[in-house]
């Protein structure tokens, strides 16, 4: 099987070698892995390492012609892999590739065509104490996707989303911003895929150490949510 890791980056000069550096060591026996890395027109040097690094260990350095969002580097990534499996992974270090063998046991084991990573499942890790609001945030956007497209997900606002070929394939992705976490959810439920969730760790970062999401992100998800709940797919 070959596993298709797609990680959007934008200014993210601070942790784009460390984080590449764990996703190349994570162990996947018996698993091949390529690492697509799309440059959503980063100023701050990010580009130039993404450069230095395509080729390497399976790296294929993908750049956008200037920023158009994490959703559109994301149907960027999606229509450049070659992989069985893709799987989304920002450039920052809020999530941990180690769990990747958590993510992906669903799918090898035949129970799953999408798999959601959800910070609000519980693991042994803990998580880091951050925003209030944000969680709040997060748990409301996924009770109101979740009443328009009848899942019972806990995290539909993850970055770990894990699907097969077949699935990503078929989901035409247009949000061009964070609009693409409900996009996704919204365009699987209607496919009447299998999908599973299973618990990650959450390395949340602050403001100042680059988080960039925040409130217009999540109106966009609301307007997302209800243009793409009733998604005829082709």
């Amino acid at each position: 099987m070959k596993l298709s890791i797609v990680m959007p980056a934008f200014n993210e000069r601070r942790t784009i070698r460390e984080i590449v550096a764990k996703v190349l060591a994570v162990p996947l026996a018996g698993i091949e892995k390529e690492l697509l890395i799309i440059d959503d027109g980063s100023s701050d040097g990010t580009r130039d390492i993404i450069k230095e690094l395509d080729g390497q260990n399976g790296i294929r350095a993908i750049f956008q012609p200037r920023n158009m969002g994490k959703g559109a580097a994301v149907a960027r990534g999606f229509l450049e892999a070659t992989g069985d499996v893709l799987l989304i992974q920002d450039a920052d270090m809020e999530y941990d590739p180690n769990e990747y063998s958590v993510l992906l046991r669903p799918i090898l084991a035949g129970e799953a065509d999408v798999v959601y990573g959800s910070r609000f499942l519980g693991t042994t890790n803990g998580h880091r104490v951050l925003y209030f609001w944000h969680s709040v945030g997060n748990k409301l956007l996924t009770l109101i996707s979740n009443a328009f497209t009848d899942l019972n997900l806990t995290d539909m606002e993850s970055c770990y989303k894990a699907l097969t070929r077949d699935v990503a394939k078929r989901l035409d992705l247009r949000s061009q911003r964070f609009g693409i976490e409900p996009e996704i959810t919204c365009k699987v439920s209607r496919l009447g895929v299998r999908i599973y969730e299973v618990p990650v760790s959450y390395y949340g970062r602050t403001y100042l150490e680059g988080k960039k999401i925040g409130f217009k992100d999540a109106i966009q998800a609301l307007t997302t949510i209800i243009r793409y709940a009733w998604w005829n797919p082709k």
